[in-house]
């Protein structure tokens, strides 16, 4: 799950929350683009969107344990190649927002989570 806060300053917070992995799911990715939309909807001349998460990682990809719960192989495929679907408006949204917006990378950024944060128009990574 993520939220999505926005401050006095119009600066919209969007955190990724819940496991430590943040690995994209159905429902992860839907309240992505639930949050970015209501983002959308909010902003205002000077709104600016950070993506960030809690945690070690910012998102380890797509949720492979999630594909394969569903008991064969081209069934995980078909379910793989469903979030691939599922994360398309998602970079769509973020690409399309009025508003500069930025990934607050605080740990691993890979494969999905990687596309993810490079939808932004900014990176930001903490060093060591």
């Amino acid at each position: 799950m993520c939220t999505l806060e926005k401050t006095d300053d119009n600066i919209f917070v969007l955190t990724l929350t819940g496991d430590d992995e943040h690995r994209l799911n159905p429902t992860l990715i839907g309240s992505i683009l639930s949050a970015l939309r209501d983002a959308k909807e909010q902003a205002t001349s000077g709104s600016v969107l950070i993506t960030t998460s809690r945690g070690k990682f910012f998102s380890n990809g797509f949720d492979l344990a999630w594909a394969q719960a569903a008991g064969s192989k081209p069934k995980a495929i078909e379910r793989l190649h469903h979030m691939v679907g599922l994360l398309k408006p998602v970079v769509a949204e973020l690409i399309s927002l009025p508003m500069p917006t930025i990934a607050a990378i605080n740990g691993h950024a890979a494969a999905g989570g990687l596309i993810l944060a490079l939808s932004h128009d900014y990176v930001y990574m903490k060093e060591g």
